[in-house]
């Protein structure tokens, strides 16, 4: 197993948890069901806790971390918490200059564009445990709080990363990016490796500290083709979850607009597959031929509408879902940050009740 004899999964107090069994592919009675970015802007305790603090600050301060962490686990009676971060952490750790401006995003002191820039990249050498350190604090902190409800560990894929790194912020096409993996292949291939090796470490310090599962969140792996992804992409995404593949974790690969990719995404290491609002589960579970656990994929812009309307559709994703080897009940995207919680919690009711 690799893992602590004080880990969840080593001890025994998460291993029959309905989320872990729907990841290895069983039918637990209830349905496990959690939301991304459950922990954050829709929850009005999230935004007093948050006052004065940044993103950044927030999420490498061990306590902040913990208890927005633990906000929606209390207030929804979600099967799982995922931890409070964002993907540019580990790239701060990392000693990137980088900022979230609000409103915008992710912002670098300077975009990253050639083998020189990537060179410098280099030069920050690997992500220590001791610059992980108030991640796997507040990991820990979390998890003694949780008991038998699972933590599950966080990290942004390489692409999504090196994306915001050529990019120098958010983008709409990612069109730097893509340039740079055609125009020059060779450096491309040396960044997404450092971004690999900097989330993969990531992860691997939050499994460590005692999440049961793993979740690699491709932002922007949509804007690619299949091609683009299988050459340019896969290897780097393999070489990030190479860093927990010795840890007998459960590992999920999400990605939004990714219906065309879901295989290659799944053969880079995964256990389980998120899929977005775009594809049907159905459909979904046969492209990867009905042997992957999902998660997904309510339509968060339902969230929105009329009780019965939002009602429906949740009652369809599950008997969708329940098709494939494993299901756990997700949003096919972020909880929109001006969203109800009430209406979320009435959600983890209905599927807890079906």
């Amino acid at each position: 197993m690799n893992l602590p004899s004080s880990h969840p999964l080593a001890d025994g107090r998460t291993t029959n948890s309905s989320l872990v069994r729907a990841y290895s592919g069983e039918a637990p009675s209830r349905r496990p069901v959690w939301f991304m970015r459950q922990a954050g802007r829709s929850l009005p305790e999230y935004r007093e806790a948050r006052v004065g603090t940044a993103m950044l600050d927030a999420c490498l301060d061990p306590a902040l971390a913990s208890e927005i962490t633990l906000q929606p686990v209390r207030r929804h009676d979600v099967d799982a918490a995922i931890f409070f971060s964002d993907i540019v952490v580990p790239l701060k750790l990392a000693g990137v200059d980088v900022e979230i401006k609000p409103g915008v995003g992710p912002v670098m002191g300077s975009a990253v564009r050639t083998a020189d820039d990537v060179a410098r990249l280099r030069d920050l050498g690997p992500l220590t445990p001791e610059a992980l350190q108030p991640v796997s604090d507040g990991v820990a902190l979390t998890v003694a709080a949780l008991g038998q409800t699972p933590l599950i560990g966080f990290a942004g894929a390489p692409f999504t990363l090196a994306a915001y790194l050529v990019e120098g912020g958010p983008s709409r096409d990612h069109l730097a990016a893509r340039t740079l993996m055609h125009a020059d292949p060779q450096t491309w291939t040396a960044l997404t490796q450092w971004a690999a090796d900097v989330t993969g470490a990531f992860l691997r310090a939050q499994v460590l500290a005692g999440a049961s599962a793993t979740q690699l969140f491709d932002s922007w792996a949509g804007s690619l083709s299949l091609a683009d992804y299988t050459a340019h992409v896969a290897p780097a995404s393999a070489r990030a979850l190479s860093h927990v593949a010795d840890l007998d974790v459960k590992k999920v690969h999400f990605g939004t607009g990714t219906s065309e990719l879901l295989a290659a995404m799944r053969d880079v290491g995964a256990d389980v597959v998120g899929v977005d609002y775009r594809l049907p589960l159905d459909e979904a579970n046969r492209r990867l031929g009905g042997t992957t656990p999902l998660q997904g994929n309510i339509d968060p812009a339902l969230l929105a509408a009329p009780w019965p309307v939002l009602e429906a559709h949740v009652r369809d994703v599950v008997a969708r879902g329940s098709v494939a080897p494993g299901h756990v009940v997700n949003l096919g995207h972020g909880v929109p940050p001006e969203t109800d919680p009430t209406v979320l919690t009435r959600v983890t009711q209905l599927v807890h009740e079906i």
